[in-house]
């Protein structure tokens, strides 16, 4: 235990030197383009369609049905094809994983119900698995604009995976780069094998940057942010099924 002390510094320089770049880039204006289109988004009666596979679908955590975030706000999954789908469950698991198949993403994003008002938001560290770049040109096919999450260290580094040879960064209307390195892991020291991820932790701050940024925008303006409060105070669950009302079933909350 005499060295972890020493591996937990490092990592926290990690960390926190990509936290402050970030905060820098929301500073300077970085994140303008892609808050304009939310904010855009979310004014004119949209919803904000959050999309991302294995770790990144923590972003979409981040972004969808949370408190303090927007209400008007989707996760979308792979596993949508399935349950409210025409696959089976058990494609959900396997090998190659789902992620890689392109042709699953038209059958995922059949299951959402759009509105021409509506962004989309796509969170792939790698940004090249086929599920991944093909619901980015679907959405684009269909006129949303696509603000994309990813780690451009990473996505210029391998070779893309759908049929099309597109990269999500070499679709995305918008692009905001995660900051996470090759493979995503920082430290070298510990091990064999490189340790201390860092993508969840920079998309998570991005998802919050973003929300933060759009509410501020749209208050601004003299406009309604519709939020979520916790579930979990006095009045909260009631309050929140009030405001979601307004969208009807263009939302989906799910366990």
């Amino acid at each position: 235990m005499a060295a972890f002390p020493q591996h937990v510094d490092e990592f926290q320089r990690e960390v926190v030197s990509r936290l402050e770049t970030l905060s820098a880039l929301a500073g300077s204006g970085g994140l303008d383009a892609a808050i304009d289109l939310l904010s855009t988004c979310i004014s004119t009666g949209g919803v904000v369609q959050a999309f991302g596979t294995g770790h990144s679908e923590g972003f979409a955590m981040e972004i969808a049905g949370r408190a303090g975030g927007l209400i008007p706000t989707n996760k979308v999954a792979l596993r949508d094809a399935a349950l409210v789908g025409n696959h089976a469950i058990a494609e959900l698991t396997g090998e190659p994983p789902l992620e890689r198949d392109p042709n699953i993403a038209r059958d995922v994003f059949a299951t959402v119900v759009r509105d021409p008002r509506d962004v989309f938001v796509i969170a792939s560290n790698s940004g090249v698995n086929g599920s991944v770049v093909g619901l980015a040109l679907l959405a684009q096919e269909h006129g949303h604009p696509v603000i994309a999450v990813t780690s451009l260290a990473h996505t210029h580094a391998v070779q893309p995976q759908h049929p099309s040879g597109k990269r999500l960064a070499e679709i995305a209307d918008v692009v905001i780069d995660n900051l996470a390195p090759f493979g995503d892991a920082t430290l070298d020291s510990v091990g064999d094998v490189t340790v201390g991820a860092v993508s969840s932790l920079t998309s998570g701050y991005i998802a919050q940057l973003l929300t933060i940024g759009t509410v501020a925008t749209l208050t601004a303006r003299g406009e309604e942010a519709p939020l979520y409060v916790s579930a979990n105070v006095p009045g909260g669950h009631d309050r929140n099924l009030t405001f979601e009302a307004r969208y009807g079933d263009r939302l989906r909350r799910s366990a």
